[in-house]
């Protein structure tokens, strides 16, 4: 299946051993009720493989479990890469899985915001270049264990990341007086109401953050940190790079405009 309709891009629990439930290390916090190291299971992981609390996440305290995307990296590296072993049977197998399985959800997040890339057709002119990346990402993806632990996650990611700012640049373009708020610290922020059409949020700190009613519409949303911040009533309509777990870690209403192919989160 091809990444670009990004159907095999989001998760699939039915298909997968539990993975982001064993190789995430967490800290017990106001994300996590308890601390957990990495490669060890979460102790709500049933023997199916489901989680024990899922309908209960946020009030048990695991609000950070409801905000986690794995991209279709889990059904992948477990029906794909490991020809469907299961890690409690195969615990050397189990080893090589769990760390595989970042790699994997790194490349799978690449090719989500690639995908996304070549529907803007304002970014017709880097659609060649982008469905190369894709073809690139797809088949580092589609290796073999071995192979996908010796892959330049970080050298891919540069040359995805350029095209990325590029075809942010393109899209972007047609709203004069953009503003530029790359990586800014925006924590509990008074942007109620704000003109943000347009702007550059990149990698931004927007925990808390008072968005409720700003105009987002092609505000490039990329690694923006949404953890707590209103946005009942905004606009983010053909917002640019957003993905469905920073809706999941911000608060909203029936009021809040959300870009095609995400939804509105069951708690807002």
């Amino acid at each position: 299946m091809s990444m670009a309709d990004r159907a095999g891009l989001r998760a699939d629990c039915e298909s997968c051993f539990g993975l982001c439930c064993v190789v995430p290390a967490f800290s017990a916090s106001a994300d996590f009720a308890i601390s957990k190291p990495s490669g060890a299971a979460c102790p709500n992981l049933q023997t199916d493989y489901r989680c024990g609390v899922h309908t209960r996440l946020r009030q048990l305290g695991f609000r950070g479990c409801t905000v986690y995307d794995c991209f279709g990296a889990g059904q992948k590296v477990s029906q794909v890469t490991f020809g469907g072993q299961d890690w409690r049977r195969a615990p050397d197998a189990g080893k090589q899985m769990f760390a595989v399985f970042p790699i994997m959800r790194d490349l799978h997040e690449l090719a989500w915001y690639v995908s996304e890339s070549l529907t803007w057709a304002a970014a017709r002119g880097l659609h060649g270049e982008l469905r190369r990346a894709l073809a690139e990402t797809e088949r580092l993806a589609g290796q073999g264990p071995d192979a996908l632990l010796e892959v330049d996650v970080a050298g891919h990611r540069q040359h995805v990341n350029a095209l990325l700012l590029a075809t942010s640049d393109l899209v972007r373009a047609a709203v004069p007086h953009r503003l530029d708020y790359r990586g800014a610290d925006l924590i509990g922020a008074d942007l109620a109401g704000a003109d943000l059409q347009g702007a550059s949020l990149r990698g931004a700190y927007l925990i808390g953050a008072d968005l409720r009613g700003a105009d987002l519409r092609t505000a490039d949303l990329i690694g923006a940190d949404l953890r707590g911040a209103d946005i009942c009533g905004a606009d983010l309509t053909g917002a640019i790079f957003v993905i469905q777990s920073q809706l999941e870690a911000a608060k909203g209403d029936a009021g809040t405009r959300v870009p095609a192919l995400l939804t509105h989160p069951a708690h807002w």
